[in-house]
This record gives C-alpha cells, sequence and structure tokens, in this order.
C-alpha cells in the first residue's frame, strides 16, 4: 500500500470555512487514487485559517502526482469553502505544492496543477494540455466581454457585484459598498446638518470653515491647502504633484486658439525676455482642457442650473523654478466674449478664473485620468487576463496581485456611482451622462504609449529633472516604473529564454490580442500590439500593466482628500455659467458659483470615502499568496521589495520638512491593484 499525506490550508478571510464534504483525487502519472473523502472522526474539518492533513491510500504507486482533484458536495446548506493551497507529501518523502486561492461554491470540482510556472508549448503530455484547454474554455464561458457604454473600453458581462464568479468578488461585499461608505464618511465627517441644503450657498470663503469645525485636519496637506489654495504658486504646484499630474504640458507655440500676447503677460516675466523667448528656453508650459468642450453638464437637478467649460491655461516657472498661471481663457473659442483673464486683472476676477481652471481640472481627474485611464484600462487586461491563461502560466502568476478585484470593484462602480442616478450625478458637474461623454471622447486621443510613463512624461515635454526640478511625480513615478519593469523583466527571463519563445506562445499572443481586438474595440488609433514578437515587448507590456495598477492609481486616488476637500480649490460643480467679461466678480458672484452646501457635502464625503486604504491593504511587492514557487522568482520578489524600500527612504528624506511632501508614489503606500 502507498500512503499520500494530502495537507490543505483553508483561507483566513471571513467565511472561508465549510462543513460541506470534501473529497480528494490524486492523478499520477501512472495512475489515479480512489476518490477519497477527507474527514477526520470527531473533528471540525475546514475551519477558517486551518490547515489540515489526511492520508490518501493507493493500491499501487500513482507516479508522479500531475493534478489534484477537489470536490465539494453539499452536507445541509450549500457553504462555500475558500482552499488556499493543498501539499501532497508522497511515499518516498518529496513534497509537491498545488497553489490554489480560489473558493468553491455550490457542488464544484476544481483540478490543480502543480505550483511551477509552465508555457503551453512547455507542456507535453496529452493529460496537462487538456486541463490547460479545459480550464480556458470554462473561464471563457465565465468571463464575457460587454460593452456597458457604446465607445467605452469594453466591461464584464455582469450587472450587479453579487452576479460576479464568486472568484472575483470581494471577499465582504460591504468593504467595497459605495454608498455604506458613502454614510461612513458623511458621519465621520459631520455632515449630516448640510446634506439636504442643496440651494444654500456658502455666505463666504470663510463660511466654508465650518464644514471643518468638527474635522482634526491638523498639520495635514488639506489644512495647507485650505490656507493657501487662492496663492499662484499653489495652482502651479498642484499641476506637478496635486491630483492630476498629468495633463501639464511643455508649451513651444500658442494655439491660434489662445491669442496670448507678450504685452498681456510681460509683468509676470522675470528674465528679461519676450514670451516667444521664454517660449524658446522652455519656461512656459500650458494646460488644455479641450476635451471637456461640448460635454453636456449635469441637468438632474431642475432646480439648480450647472454649467461647463474648457479652460486653457498658460503658466511660467518664474526665476525660482516655480510653476504660476499668467493667463486663463475660459472656454476654446476666442473672441470679445471669452476674455484671457490675467494676474494684474481685479482680484476677484482673477480668483474666479482659477477656480473655474481648478473646476476642469477635477473634471478631467475624475472621470479620465482616474475612472478611465487606471479603472476602466486596468479591468479589459483583467478580462483578458481570465479568459487567455492560465493559473499555470508565469504571466497569470504574475499579474493576478496586480488586478485582484478591479472586475469587483468596477462592477460596483457601475452598479452605484456611476450609473443613472448614482452618487456622481449627486454633486458632480459631469454627472447625469456628462461623464459618459467625456470617456468617449478620452477613449478616441487614448493610446498604449501614453500608458507607458516615460513615454508620456517625454511627449508631453516635461521629462527633465533639471527644467522642472520639483516635478515630484515624475522623479519618484520613473523609479517605481523602473523598479517594476526589473521586477517584471526578471521574471520573464526566467520562462521566456529568447525571443522566439515569446512569439512562440501562443496564450501571451491570445491575451495580446483580446485586449486589443476586443477590450480595446480594435480602435486604431489606440496602437495597441495585436502581437509581441521579443521579450523587451513583453516586459514593457506586462510593465505599463502593473504599474497603472499599482503606482499610477494610487498617484491619482489617495491625494483626493489632500487637495480635494477644500471645496473652492476643487468645486464639483458650478452654477453660475463662467464670466464673459471683465470687472463683474465679486465674493458674492463667486459664492453663487461654486457648488451648494447640500453639494458640498456630497462631494467631501465623496473624496474622503475614496481616499481611503482598504483594511488589510496589500502594497506593491507584498505577494502573501504563493502562486510562484519557484526560488528564483522568490529572488526576485526579494530584490524588487529592496529597490521599492530604497525608494520608499530616498522620497522620506527628500520630504523631510517640507510643508506639501509629496508621497502619492512613495511604494509603502501603493496597493497593488486599484482595489487592494
Amino acid at each position: 500500500m502507498y500512503s499520500y499525506t494530502v495537507t490543505i490550508a483553508t483561507g483566513s478571510q471571513w467565511f472561508a470555512g465549510t462543513d460541506d464534504y470534501i473529497y480528494v483525487t490524486l492523478v499520477g502519472a501512472e495512475r489515479c487514487s480512489e476518490r477519497t473523502l477527507l474527514d477526520k472522526p470527531l473533528y471540525n474539518d475546514f475551519e477558517r485559517g486551518a490547515v489540515d492533513s489526511y492520508d490518501v491510500i493507493a493500491g499501487e504507486d500513482l507516479g508522479e502526482i500531475v493534478l489534484v482533484k477537489i470536490e465539494k458536495k453539499k452536507y445541509w446548506v450549500q457553504d462555500d469553502w475558500y482552499c488556499k493551497y493543498i501539499t501532497v507529501k508522497t511515499p518516498a518523502g518529496d513534497y509537491v505544492e498545488f497553489p490554489c486561492f480560489r473558493w468553491l461554491v455550490d457542488d464544484k470540482e476544481v483540478v490543480l496543477r502543480d505550483g511551477r510556472a509552465h508555457l503551453p508549448q512547455d507542456d507535453k503530455s496529452s493529460l496537462v494540455k487538456q486541463h490547460r484547454q479545459k480550464e480556458l474554455d470554462i473561464r471563457r464561458k465565465t468571463y464575457r466581454w460587454k460593452e456597458w457604454q457604446p465607445g467605452f473600453p469594453l466591461s464584464i458581462d455582469s450587472n450587479r457585484h453579487k452576479d460576479l464568479p464568486r472568484d472575483i468578488q470581494f471577499d465582504c461585499e460591504k468593504g467595497v459598498d459605495f454608498l455604506l461608505n458613502f454614510s461612513k464618511a458623511i458621519e465621520n465627517l459631520f455632515l449630516n446638518q448640510f446634506m439636504h441644503m442643496f440651494q444654500s450657498s456658502w455666505k463666504d470663503f470663510a463660511d466654508f470653515e465650518s464644514i471643518y469645525m468638527r474635522i482634526d485636519i491638523q498639520n495635514t496637506i488639506s489644512e495647507y491647502v485650505m490656507q493657501h489654495w487662492r496663492e499662484d504658486f499653489l495652482f502651479g504646484y498642484q499641476l506637478l504633484n496635486g491630483c492630476n499630474p498629468v495633463v501639464i504640458q511643455k508649451c513651444t507655440e500658442l494655439p491660434d486658439k489662445f491669442p496670448v500676447t507678450h504685452e498681456m503677460v510681460s509683468v509676470c516675466l522675470e528674465r528679461d525676455m519676450t514670451l516667444d523667448q521664454e517660449m524658446e528656453a522652455g519656461n512656459i508650459y500650458i494646460t488644455d482642457y479641450e476635451v471637456l468642450d461640448g460635454i453636456t453638464p449635469n441637468c438632474t437637478d431642475p432646480c439648480t442650473l450647472q454649467y461647463l467649460t474648457a479652460p486653457i491655461c498658460l503658466l511660467y516657472k518664474n526665476a525660482r523654478n516655480k510653476i504660476v498661471p499668467v493667463a486663463i481663457q475660459l472656454s476654446q473659442t476666442p473672441g470679445e466674449d471669452n476674455p484671457i483673464f490675467l494676474p494684474t486683472d481685479s482680484q476677484y476676477d482673477w480668483l474666479l478664473a482659477k477656480i473655474w481652471a481648478r473646476f476642469a481640472d477635477f473634471q478631467h481627474h475624475q472621470n479620465i485620468t482616474h475612472l478611465f485611464r487606471t479603472h476602466l484600462i486596468t479591468e479589459v487586461f483583467a478580462i483578458a487576463l481570465y479568459r487567455q491563461l492560465p493559473a499555470v502560466h508565469p504571466v497569470y502568476k504574475l499579474l493576478l496581485p496586480h488586478i485582484q478585484f478591479t472586475i469587483a470593484i468596477n462592477t460596483k462602480a457601475r452598479e452605484e456611482l456611476i450609473c443613472e442616478c448614482g452618487i456622481f450625478d449627486k454633486a458632480n458637474a459631469t454627472g447625469g451622462g456628462g461623464h459618459i461623454q467625456l470617456i468617449q471622447k478620452a477613449m478616441k486621443s487614448l493610446t498604449f504609449r501614453s500608458l507607458c510613463f516615460p513615454d508620456m512624461m517625454k511627449s508631453h515635454g516635461v521629462d527633465s529633472k533639471e527644467e522642472l526640478p520639483t516635478y515630484f511625480y515624475r522623479d519618484d513615478g520613473n523609479k517605481v516604473w523602473d523598479a517594476t519593469k526589473s521586477f517584471v523583466s526578471d521574471v520573464v527571463c526566467l520562462y521566456y529564454a529568447s525571443d522566439e519563445t515569446v512569439q512562440g506562445d501562443e496564450e501571451i499572443q491570445g491575451f495580446v490580442k483580446d485586449v486589443c481586438s476586443f477590450g480595446m474595440q480594435d480602435f486604431d488609433h489606440c496602437e495597441f500590439p495585436k502581437s509581441l514578437k521579443s521579450r523587451d515587448e513583453l516586459t514593457e507590456y506586462l510593465t505599463v500593466i502593473v504599474f497603472n495598477a499599482s503606482a499610477q492609481h494610487a498617484a491619482v486616488n489617495f491625494g483626493q482628500y489632500d487637495w480635494c476637500s477644500w471645496i473652492p480649490n476643487a468645486p464639483s460643480t458650478m452654477r453660475k455659467p463662467p464670466p464673459t467679461q471683465k470687472g463683474l466678480a465679486d465674493v458674492n458672484l463667486i459664492m453663487e458659483t461654486l457648488p451648494d452646501r447640500g453639494r458640498s457635502s456630497w462631494h467631501l464625503g465623496a473624496v474622503w470615502a475614496l481616499s481611503q486604504f482598504q483594511d488589510n491593504e496589500l502594497f506593491l511587492g507584498m505577494y502573501p499568496d504563493e502562486h510562484f514557487i519557484e526560488k528564483p522568482v522568490k529572488a526576485a520578489m526579494v530584490k524588487f521589495r529592496k529597490q521599492l524600500v530604497e525608494i520608499t527612504g530616498s522620497i522620506k528624506k527628500r520630504n523631510e520638512g517640507k510643508k506639501l511632501p509629496y508621497d502619492n508614489m512613495s511604494p509603502d503606500k501603493i496597493p497593488n491593484s486599484v482595489a487592494t
């Protein structure tokens, strides 16, 4: 008789244990064991967090253990079970690891291969080839593409979180319940007294402070913003290191639609040079919110008209290397009814123009930079991953921690946040359908290269540290990008011996094609690759996925409360149209333009809730679920974590003593995915 010891680990998350019957069958190269019930007398098997061992007896040697089949059958009521891993000790004393990390629901079976990663061309036996293909066949039926809105990237074919496959649902649905989290935010921020005060304007800027009276924001960026938001230097600084540090570009030639003259801005220029000379010297920058032009403003509340505009801002790098605004035009078409506002205008004319520009930046950030370019794009990669790569594929193992729960959080967002009459409609000028139009427009200009961090910086003309020495988002992003790319390259080179190996991997080619042809709807302008021809191309492709799901998302998400909680600095809506002439602005007009008390409260609650880390957050480089079992990959992970610790240390050192520390790209504050 041959005795095999089977050790099974149950997950430690809530409701991971089960009272159902669990059966195991060992599939060897020579033969299979009998289907064996795993049950100990007078013992509660498969409790949450438990590691249980059982003996499986075979009459003959099974040969090399190739597969393990686990079955769950109902005992009394259906009781889901989360299996972390299975280890088999053979009669010869060898240990074979079988990572699982899956839920078994209903009367379900899961067939596992051992934890070593294999490319499809590595598999020789018909048994493992059939297992590989069967897994993908099931996944493709389970993970289906769907167009949620015309012109969007495709998403998962599921309208509700609870209808998703159990493996990609949140462990605890309450953790991603936007309505519940928003209610908590309202309670924690003591906003209840303002929630229903729609159409009730604030009296003046000091009146806004009443919303903060019971919030502890001492020694935070929020407090600094509240005190300094009117100053031109902070306006410029936010374009470098705020929530939306991706729109600023070097200006080498003024567009015809923005007829700024030297005479308009000469008083702001500090180097005894003309505007053209300053541009030639690389000291002029621009932000253009043209994508907002023509977007329909929110009209879900007939009692409150809301407005949108598409401003253009000219910025100047002064002699102290600070970026400051020197001209703002509030819409795209020049004319007498669209004046160019200047720092030399009246105090409130200039302030109102900056508020409109900050408002446009907020809309761009919420809809394009955050929702579209991190959440929705990562979901495309996630769905293609499940459809095209089996669990044994090294790229599946590499990417899984970085797409974890992405489909779940996006489905929840479509269910509660950005749906018709969702939370987004309550307080945002692009609610009520404008956000749909905005993402449709953004989709038309998205390119794959714009998702490559160094390429994005270079294409915007902001890649030089000498020219923009305080662009910390760029500096930290480059470090994290390089460390991530190095780690990905290490893993790629372990499994792909040559460029020809990449070309011969039909599964990775299918993954890339699925992303382009289905997820991105084969739009030619996107220029997503349809195939990969080298290890370098594969490394860059995977780095884009990991970086945008982790570092880029962190950079544009977790600073929302810091920079957007002071309503005048980042208004979510505007209740008066943009001014068409100078000399009319005063405090009263600004108060009537800014969000009312009710919408301000909704806005504040939303940015607070979105800025919170999850419980038990997994940060970049943390891989507690051991999908990889090979020592070289684990060594690459150790190297990666060491690099990330060094980057974190350098960022902390730079931030010492700064009134505005920048740590949104610090690896110790970068979750692995958009939802973990």
